[in-house]
């Protein structure tokens, strides 16, 4: 699994926020929104349930968090 989908997932999983993740990781975030997507593609499971104003993680989310986080 590329690293950097587990990167962007960490950090956004953090701040609950695409947007602030995007901002630490330097990137849009667009990318970060297609990053998830990736990953969870990869994964076969919904990480984060979105809405138009937030982001939260899933179980399934929080479980892969709490066994990718550094």
């Amino acid at each position: 699994m590329e690293l950097r989908l587990i990167e962007t997932f960490v950090e956004a999983a953090r701040r609950q926020s695409f947007s602030a993740a995007a901002r630490v990781l330097q990137v849009s975030p667009a990318a970060v929104s297609q990053n998830i997507r990736s990953l969870e593609d990869r994964l076969g499971a919904r990480l984060f349930t979105r809405t138009t104003r937030s982001v939260r993680l899933t179980p399934e989310g929080r479980r892969y968090f709490l066994r990718v986080e550094p």
